[in-house]
């Protein structure tokens, strides 16, 4: 898969998680892919301060990028 491909699979797997950021006030937003396989976002808005981020960024984004592309192994927010 070369990074143009790749880089498609994650902003459909954004696009996927996006609306139920929205419905609570926040959104996320492709920062890097690092060596094929390390992904970083910036969760904006609303999600920014929430106590659970962290939870949604691991169960929700995490799991929902790996399933558009397998090979991405991390995937973290940046300020």
């Amino acid at each position: 898969m070369t990074i143009e491909e790749l880089t498609t699979s994650v902003e459909n797997a954004l696009q996927e998680i996006r609306p139920f950021l929205n419905s609570d006030g926040g959104d996320i937003a492709l920062i890097s892919i690092e060596d094929g396989k390390h992904v970083k976002v910036r969760l904006q808005g609303a999600c920014v301060g929430c106590s659970v981020n962290q939870m949604t960024l691991k169960m929700g984004v995490e799991t929902t990028i790996k399933k558009f592309a397998p090979q991405i192994e991390t995937v973290t927010n940046v300020d």
